[in-house]
């Protein structure tokens, strides 16, 4: 192991991080492309110097890392595929990836950089754009329980609260614990067991280390 993944592995450790496999993510990344590397090299960079910032400071970091590293495009013409939610890797060594792809990416990279689990949640939403209603997903993070969570997004790259996010109205929202109607407390069932497409890219980014 290199002393900069060991200098990250101890990073993590110290801020009680499991979320990221840091040696697995330097060995996966090894076995791609330039670009992955690249990617991940950035990333991990990142995760040495968060441990300083405050959470929210690592939460638009974050945001702005996938915003202006990654290129919007449809699943159509990234993976010739009607619907494919992509690996971080994967996503990085296309070098684009559509909504899915990028508020999953986002919430990967949070886990591993000291954000509970449980204050993340991807969420499926109807988004007013160009003067239509269209299918949309982003990355919601509670910064207290309960509380008003702020809004990670590709359309609209500033980080706002939901309450000025009026463009944007919640279906349903998961991550790794649950699964729920909308962004409220009614529980929906098992996000692993009814969501199959994100339980099959929630194994390929462990696989991946993230």
């Amino acid at each position: 192991m290199s002393r900069f993944v060991l200098a990250c592995a101890l990073a993590l450790l110290a801020w009680g991080v499991a979320a990221w496999d840091v040696a697995r993510l330097k060995a996966q990344a090894a076995q791609r492309s330039a670009a992955v590397q690249q990617q991940v090299a950035a990333l991990l960079a990142m995760a040495g110097q968060a441990g300083t910032w405050p959470l929210e400071e690592r939460v638009r970091r974050v945001n702005q890392f996938f915003n202006q590293r990654v290129e919007w495009r449809d699943d159509a013409t990234v993976w010739n595929k009607v619907d494919y939610w992509a690996s971080p890797m994967e996503m990085f060594d296309k070098g684009a990836g559509d909504c899915e792809d990028l508020a999953m990416g986002k919430y990967f990279a949070l886990r591993g950089l000291g954000v509970a689990p449980a204050s993340l949640r991807l969420v499926y939403v109807k988004a007013q754009f160009e003067g239509r209603s269209q299918a949309h997903m982003v990355l919601a993070w509670y910064p207290k329980p309960q509380g008003e969570p702020l809004i990670l997004d590709n359309i609209n790259p500033e980080l706002l609260p939901a309450s000025k996010r009026g463009d944007l109205q919640p279906v349903f929202s998961f991550n790794a614990e649950g699964l729920w109607q909308g962004v409220g407390a009614q529980g929906a069932g098992n996000p692993l067991a009814r969501l199959g497409i994100w339980r099959d890219a929630l194994e390929r980014a462990q696989a991946e280390g993230f």
